[in-house]
């Protein structure tokens, strides 16, 4: 049937243009789809790397550790899992690398079987509270440098909410330098003291030996070191070796435990100060509880010049606030 008359030509010029508009209009459609779901993909991969870089930390200070500079904030994601757990093991690597520190020549199964039996005896999950936009949680971490003697920095350092102590630090007689408050007490059993019963003993070990002298003075009568067994956090050895290549360049033979402890507080804390690291005046590296007798003393196998500068470059950066002393 042929169209005669004016609307039945327009009908027809319709369906013609129809049939040429259908191909064309499925085609812009599946097109518009697929650039849809690319740039959908692209903000979603954006989104998240943005709240990585800028607002994976949030807390409720007037300024948080990762505002304001991408680059230590990536620095400070790209660390693994600062602590063990019942199910969390270092992997491969990491072990092959903490092992040789004391040239230790034991497997990777047997040292996962220590850890297993860690775990049946200290809490398997570490109780370290993780960053919250509603917390402000201020940290002061407590070296032991002799520029601590003659400072008055006591009460400062108790004010703060997690204080953090290491090795053989001393209290008695020093309070009014050093503080008398303690939270948590970095140490390994070169370096071990008694703890207090509200102390946090987070345990540094360098050699699978170290775990035999945790079971020894948790199960043994013949304790030589008192620590409560429900406050036990065990560092990782991925950490340690993140630590001594991300932050110090591989520098040393690995991290001094002063070191290990300031980037350990950039996760537990929102505001971090630091008191006593660095050499006296006299350019000595010594303790404030003991007398000097051997001048010029150094760092042995640590980068201590190379980890005090990096301090000093968190401090200018006003990720930390390092208090200098006497």
């Amino acid at each position: 049937m042929y169209p005669t008359d004016r609307h039945d030509l327009l009908q027809a010029a319709m369906m013609r243009y129809r049939v040429r508009f259908c191909p064309l209009a499925i085609t812009l459609l599946l097109l518009f789809i697929a650039a849809a779901g690319l740039l959908a993909g692209f903000l979603l991969k954006f989104s998240i790397r943005w709240r990585i870089l800028l607002g994976s930390r949030v807390c409720a200070c007037s300024k948080c550790l990762t505002e304001g500079d991408s680059c230590f904030t990536e620095l400070v994601n790209e660390a693994p899992e600062p602590f063990l757990s019942g199910t969390l093991r270092p992997p491969p690597d990491a072990f092959k690398w903490w092992k040789h520190l004391q040239a230790s020549k034991c497997s990777y199964s047997s040292y996962n079987a220590t850890l297993d039996r860690v775990f049946q005896m200290f809490p398997p999950f570490p109780n370290v509270a993780a960053p919250s936009p509603d917390r402000c949680k201020t940290c002061a971490v407590v070296g032991n440098s002799h520029n601590l003697k003659g400072s008055d920095y006591g009460s400062l350092i108790d004010s703060h909410d997690i204080v953090i102590r290491m090795n053989r630090a001393k209290i008695e007689s020093y309070e009014g330098d050093v503080g008398a408050k303690t939270t948590h007490h970095i140490m390994y059993p070169h370096s071990a003291v008694n703890l207090e019963n509200n102390t946090s003993l987070v345990f540094f070990p360098f050699k699978i030996r170290d775990f035999e002298w945790l079971f020894k003075n948790l199960g043994s009568v013949q304790v030589q070191f008192w620590f409560d067994s429900q406050q036990v956090v065990i560092l990782n050895p991925a950490f340690m070796k993140y630590v001594h290549q991300a932050w110090l360049g591989s520098k040393g033979r690995w991290a001094s435990t002063g070191f290990m402890t300031v980037v350990l507080s950039l996760y537990m804390c929102d505001q971090v100060n630091v008191f006593g690291f660095g050499a006296d005046k006299n350019g000595n590296w010594s303790h404030y509880f003991e007398k000097l007798r051997k001048k010029r003393l150094k760092t042995g196998v640590h980068p201590g010049k190379h980890e005090f500068q990096v301090i000093q470059k968190l401090h200018k950066k006003k990720k930390i606030r390092l208090y200098s002393g006497h």
